[in-house]
């Protein structure tokens, strides 16, 4: 054996090699309880094996109002589509008659003086055809009853041969397409005459 002895300047190391469990020295602690999921508690009901087929015809009749529904919404979404195109081309063709309205009270003036002859009426008849194919449809005759909503008055006299606001001049006829106004007709109109108040005459009193 060595005698050096440490001197008082070198550090004193001391080695313990028995292991420790720090997790026993802790007084406090607590075991770690395995994770839980979310729906763990929820469990899903069970179904009797006799209550199977209920279950099922259930779900069918489910989707099967599903299906109904979703069928009978396609359906409604057909339909509103078909009415909206087909009153998106009633429009653009009630667009494309307006402007010729100007041509038709030109060949009706041409028709009126007797100018409309020849290849000139055999067109005017094939235009007339071909607007009434597509629904265009003239109105205003003398006689008929006054309507403000289809006609438009430029004269006002009475007659006593009315007995209502009647049509009894047209200066340029009216049209419509598909009941749709595209002008309204110009007129002159009739008032029935209104008769004057009838002649009084006073009895003479006893007093005169």
């Amino acid at each position: 054996m060595s005698d050096r002895r440490p001197s008082e300047d070198e550090p004193v190391v001391i080695t313990d090699k028995r292991k420790i469990d720090r997790q026993s020295d802790r007084k406090d602690a607590v075991p770690a309880e395995p994770a839980v999921s979310a729906g763990a508690h929820e469990a899903a009901p069970a179904v009797e094996p006799d209550q199977a087929p209920m279950v099922e015809a259930a779900l069918l009749d489910e989707r099967t109002a599903d299906l109904q529904r979703l069928q009978a919404d396609y359906t409604n979404y057909r339909r509103r589509s078909e009415r909206e195109r087909q009153a998106a081309g009633e429009q653009a063709i009630g667009r494309v008659l307006a402007d010729f309205l100007p041509v038709l009270d030109d060949i009706d003036r041409a028709r009126q003086h007797g100018d409309l002859t020849g290849g000139l009426k055999a067109i005017a008849d094939r235009l007339d055809a071909i607007f009434g194919k597509l629904g265009l449809v003239a109105f205003g005759e003398v006689g008929d009853p006054f309507d403000p909503t289809i006609h438009e008055a430029v004269l006002h006299d009475e007659s006593a041969d009315v007995t209502e606001p009647t049509c009894t001049t047209v200066m340029r006829p009216g049209y419509k397409h598909n009941d749709r106004l595209l002008r309204a007709a110009m007129v002159g109109v009739s008032d029935p005459a209104v008769p004057p108040p009838a002649a009084t005459t006073e009895e003479p009193t006893d007093d005169e």
